[in-house]
């Protein structure tokens, strides 16, 4: 029975533990995200409009790539330095020349190569649930990137902390908690170092060292005192040897006397 209930307390101490790491690395990855979406949004700002950043992130607010893409996903596109790179089917991000929608960002799928009346390139696009093509074509000096990832629903995450109530819940609150568990840590730790160092210090105590030197050196020369003249316990006694020898001649010579 108690075998049962510490394996019972274990799974669950395990599975909190998977789940306290899996939001923590969840929240790590989302700060990094808006982090990234802040640092370039800056940077773009700062370098003007002709600049793009290798990488760029945009939440879709439309419908018009469904289901491929849906309303509040978020894509991550790669810069295109060269207009040779894309080609019929990619989904692209770029600023659109349309009347109805000038200078908007778009996000569409390529569906034909061809030039404008420069001679320059031009992508034909189409979102995957509109009807008809756009009207314009889009040039590629308007190209942002080409979309390489989507990350479902992570617009909702992303609207969700950039309000007040989310920005509390999700974000400061998990940081004073992990920066609270920090500090008890540290100073559990710094408790322990000292107790030991205190410890340590007793032992090390050089007026207790001395006063047990002393005391064993007092125990040696009581000892030496009390064993100075010994008793006597065991007299080896003397043995004699008697040679028979010796005694048959003294015997002989006795009788020849005689």
């Amino acid at each position: 029975m108690k075998d049962s209930k510490f394996s019972w307390r274990t799974l669950i101490h395990i599975f909190f533990k998977i789940l306290s790491w899996a939001l923590f690395i969840i929240l790590l990855l989302i700060a990094i995200f808006l982090l990234y979406y802040y640092i370039a949004n800056k940077i773009y700002i700062s370098k003007g409009a002709g600049y793009e950043p290798k990488f760029s992130i945009y939440t879709i607010a439309t419908g018009s790539m469904v289901p491929n893409i849906n309303v509040m996903d978020a894509i991550i596109n790669i810069r295109v330095d060269d207009p040779d790179d894309l080609k019929v089917g990619d989904v692209i991000t770029f600023r659109s020349s349309n009347p109805t929608s000038m200078g908007l960002t778009m996000t569409h799928r390529i569906k034909e190569i061809t030039t404008d009346n420069d001679g320059k390139i031009c992508y034909v696009t189409k979102g995957d649930a509109n009807p008809v093509e756009d009207e314009l074509c889009a040039k590629y000096s308007n190209v942002i990137g080409k979309v390489i990832i989507r990350i479902p629903g992570l617009g909702h995450i992303q609207r969700f902390l950039a309000s007040g109530f989310g920005w509390l819940l999700c974000i400061l609150i998990p940081a004073v908690i992990i920066i609270a568990r920090d500090i008890m840590k540290i100073t559990r730790l710094s408790t322990i170092q000292n107790n030991a160092s205190k410890m340590a210090a007793k032992k090390k105590d050089p007026k207790k060292e001395a006063e047990e030197k002393k005391r064993k050196e007092d125990i040696k020369r009581n000892l030496l005192e009390e064993n100075k003249d010994p008793k006597e316990y065991f007299k080896e006694p003397n043995i004699q040897v008697i040679d028979k020898q010796k005694d048959k001649n003294k015997n002989k010579n006795k009788k020849k006397k005689e």
